[in-house]
């Protein structure tokens, strides 16, 4: 099976096996040489383009973003990271005292504090347990794990109430790998009468959303995307865009980038596309990085990717049933495997083995140059599309 990513893209360094892009992903050494290039004409501002670089390189972003995702570039905003994205959201909402944001129990931070920070304005935040056992916060080391039977998007759905405005969710886990079903939470909220806004940062790069029904979806660059930090696209329905004040930045506004029009004629409208929500002049730099990367992912193709993924943990947890200790966790997520509940993520509880037993397995895999990660009581085996099968035996060999 060949990968859609060939390896050589990647500067590994020998035998380093990386499988937690969910934490940071490699960049493609392409992407660091462009960044080198452009970095050269910061050096020698004469050569800076105000066409081909500053206005240029941001919309062929959005043009990659926007194949990745199979959506419209007019509908994609550059920010700088998933909370400022979900912020701009947060900030721009026409909300009423008393009104509530909905989300999952044990979300990353990043789709907690934009919500939470609107405690000011009399709107409150409520975490909902998406199956039974399901702990956070400080008990989160003392929940159970997803079972394959795991209703979460019922679970959601009955606990909206006639204060819910928003229901905020990750579209992957980002510490047991659920995948949500998007499109049947996004059609489901429109009948409510509620917006579904999603942090896709674990998801993007490796699989393509369906975003029927979504409101907004936000993603950083810096893992899935494999791109530096500092740059990552917001997401918006062209209606749900027209309701969030704009960011009030002076490239928000029609005729912002003409300096054939005075600058300080102020009497111009609102866009109406995806520049409407974005915070200023974006960091060019930043998006001459993420280009590239994307441009490497889409040259992949966002099936192929998703597909080469479900291969690998179909054979890791193929391996996995074969070990007496991995047994039970190869039975529970084969099945959330089978109900394509899982992102890229292969997230094995601890069972019992606590913080130091997952902590002394992580740091025997560094030993090994096997670099995954631990968050909240499971260790985190990411694929993406330059992984082999001889990475999923690697694997294997450290977990017995």
């Amino acid at each position: 099976m060949n990968p859609p990513l060939d390896p050589s893209l990647f500067d590994f360094q020998g035998d380093r096996l990386w499988v937690m892009h969910c934490a940071e992903g490699p960049i493609p050494k392409a992407t660091a040489e462009a960044l080198r290039g452009y970095l050269g004409k910061e050096l020698r501002p004469w050569e800076l383009r105000w066409i081909e670089d500053f206005l240029g390189i941001p919309k062929a972003v959005k043009t990659e973003a926007a194949n990745l995702l199979g959506a419209n570039s007019e509908d994609i905003s550059l920010t700088a990271t998933t909370s400022s994205g979900l912020q701009i959201v947060a900030q721009g909402f026409p909300w009423k005292a008393g009104d509530e944001v909905l989300a999952p129990l044990g979300e990353f931070p990043a789709n907690v504090w934009p919500w939470k920070a609107l405690e000011s304005r009399d709107v409150s935040f409520r975490e909902v347990p998406l199956w039974g056992g399901h702990r956070g916060g400080s008990e989160a080391w003392n929940g159970a794990p997803p079972p394959p039977d795991a209703d979460a998007e019922t679970r959601l759905l009955d606990a909206i109430s006639d204060r819910t405005r928003i229901l905020a969710v990750s579209w992957v886990r980002f510490q047991d790998g659920l995948k949500l079903d998007l499109p049947w939470l996004g059609s489901a909220c429109k009948e409510r009468g509620v917006h579904l806004v999603v942090d896709g940062i674990q998801g993007a790069g490796t699989h393509r959303p369906d975003l029927t029904g979504v409101s907004a979806f936000a993603t950083g660059g810096y893992k899935g995307l494999l791109a530096p930090e500092g740059l990552g696209f917001l997401w918006t329905e062209t209606g749900f865009r027209q309701r969030l004040s704009p960011c009030g930045s002076w490239l928000s506004v029609e005729d912002g980038t003409n300096f054939a029009r005075p600058s300080t004629d102020f009497e111009r409208g609102w866009l109406e596309d995806g520049r409407r929500l974005e915070p200023g002049g974006p960091s060019v730099m930043g998006a001459v990085g993420l280009l590239e990367s994307l441009k490497a992912l889409n040259a992949a193709g966002a099936e192929a990717l998703e597909a080469h993924i479900r291969g690998l943990q179909d054979r890791l947890l193929t391996g996995l049933w074969e070990l007496p200790a991995g047994r039970d966790e190869a039975q529970r997520l084969r099945g959330l495997w089978e109900e394509d509940r899982l992102g890229p993520i292969l997230a094995l509880h601890h069972q019992g083995r606590g913080a130091d037993g997952l902590n002394a397995l992580l740091h025997s895999g560094y030993k090994q140059g096997i670099y995954s990660s631990v968050r909240e009581g499971y260790l985190r085996i990411a694929f993406h599309g330059w992984h082999r099968e001889s990475d999923v035996d690697r694997l294997l060999a450290w977990l017995t």
